[in-house]
């Protein structure tokens, strides 16, 4: 297997997805509502965000920083941010891409107009993309492979007598790998999405303007209507004329990341017609019928793995309950710089309800193990709080591969069930016994053929790239 450049840095705590983009065209006050939807966003990634919009007479605004959308954002802010445009971007950074400059959205000057442009996912042939752009004169100014596209779209639009979309069409040619752009010039928002559809966008209605969203949990929080999602291989023009549409690609194998059902999208989001709690709970339910135990009651890790939990105990006839509390005001626990603290953290984060817990056989429902080390933390609480059996059920199956299109996987080596199989993880981790959800499961629970199951399986849809 080649290994490409992967610039994302895996965390202790789990897994994490890079980021969440917007896209307001023609309401009053856009960078305001971008403000809303992007809080709604915020599960996709919290350590960096930012807005940019667009004036009456096509100026660019953009405030960005590290943290929160409601740390880096007030209402002094928001209101330098004029215009009916505005596009925004949460991200989740890393130790390669932390400082001001890889805060997305970007903006570049151009003698053939101004453009702002956000993006979700990773492109597999970025370096070899950079190298050649370098070789040619181009500055890079981020470590964001994001930045590629503005590279390739400067060079492709130097006739300037054609329309932007032409120079953004033969950029997104150039590209493969995972993306789903938008790219905002001073009189319209382009809303473009890989030809495999790994990431998911989807389109709204609001007033007499646009919404364009990673989730559409952001529609639901701006009172505008899902209209449809966007195409794999398709651009979305958003400008006076309403939506237009044009393919720059003919869609590959439909491939939407598995994880964005399984983990990433919040329960109320709808991706491609599924919704995403239906989904975990129906794979609850199927994880039930392959892998039933006897026990007495079912538990679910907060917040991912509450509606698979759910399914399970439906199907199971045990009762569902609240065994683990979720302090939500605890940072996460990657970022404390020893082991021993980091167990400290997951202790902060997660409680057992003692009450509940004790004298009980427990089902645990989790949506995956990465390291093993949260689970290992988590069934010896419920020990101690008295659970006298813990069977640990899994609403995916085994992760042991690494991920090319934005999962923050690295290598193999990180995984425990890369190098384990389920009765050794089971052993690591304590459990009286271990079960993942099949392959067929997972799509069998959002009634799909065509989920990327990448990192469970190996088979990437897209080319390898080297180094």
């Amino acid at each position: 297997m080649c290994k490409c450049n992967n610039i994302y840095k895996y965390s202790e705590s789990g897994l994490h997805h890079e980021c969440g983009v917007l896209g307001i065209y023609g309401v009053p006050d856009a960078a305001n509502l971008a403000y809303y939807g992007l809080h709604a966003l915020q599960h996709r990634g919290q350590q960096g965000c930012g807005i940019v919009s667009v004036d009456s007479e096509g100026e660019f605004h953009r405030f960005r920083g590290d943290g929160l959308v409601t740390e880096v954002f007030n209402e002094d802010k928001i209101s330098k941010l004029q215009g009916n445009m505005a596009i925004g971007h949460v991200r989740y950074s890393n130790a390669k891409c932390k400082g001001t400059e890889n805060i997305q959205p970007f903006l570049f000057h151009h003698n053939s107009g101004d453009f702002a442009m956000a993006n979700n996912g990773q492109i597999a042939n970025y370096v070899q993309l950079r190298l050649e752009l370098e070789d040619k004169g181009s500055l890079f100014q981020s470590a964001s492979d994001a930045e590629v596209i503005a590279h390739l779209i400067k060079k492709q639009g130097t006739d300037k007598t054609l329309p932007r979309i032409h120079a953004i069409k033969d950029a997104l040619n150039q590209l493969d790998g995972a993306f789903a752009f938008v790219i905002m010039t001073g009189r319209r928002i382009y809303a473009c999405r890989d030809k495999y559809g790994f990431h998911p966008l989807a389109i709204g209605k609001i007033g007499d303007g646009y919404v364009v969203s990673s989730e559409t949990c952001a529609f639901d929080v701006l009172g505008a209507e899902y209209i449809r999602d966007v195409e794999p291989g398709e651009i979305v023009t958003l400008d006076h004329h309403g939506i237009r549409s044009q393919f720059y690609a003919e869609p590959e194998r439909h491939a939407m990341c598995a994880m964005e059902y399984v983990y990433f999208a919040r329960p109320d989001s709808d991706i491609e017609g599924c919704n995403v709690h239906n989904y975990r709970k129906e794979s609850g339910k199927i994880l039930f019928q392959e892998s039933p135990v006897d026990a007495d009651i079912v538990i679910g890790v907060p917040d991912s793995s509450l509606s698979a939990a759910q399914g399970y105990a439906e199907a199971s006839g045990l009762p569902y309950e609240m065994g683990l509390i979720k302090n939500k005001y605890v940072g996460r626990t990657f970022i404390q710089p020893t082991q021993a603290l980091r167990e400290k953290g997951v202790k902060m984060k997660l409680s057992p309800v003692k009450s509940i817990v004790k004298g009980k056989r427990v089902v645990l429902v989790d949506d995956s193990i990465v390291r093993g080390t949260t689970s290992l933390k988590i069934v010896s609480m419920l020990r101690e709080a008295g659970a006298t059996e813990v069977h640990v059920r899994i609403g995916s199956a085994p992760l042991k591969y690494t991920c090319f299109y934005g999962v923050d996987i690295h290598t193999p080596e990180e995984l425990i069930s890369s190098s384990h199989d389920v009765e050794e993880v089971c052993k690591i981790i304590g459990a009286d016994s271990l079960a993942f959800l099949s392959h067929e499961g997972m799509l069998k629970a959002g009634r799909r053929n065509d989920l990327c199951l990448a990192c469970f399986n190996a088979q990437y849809p897209t080319k390898l790239y080297e180094e």
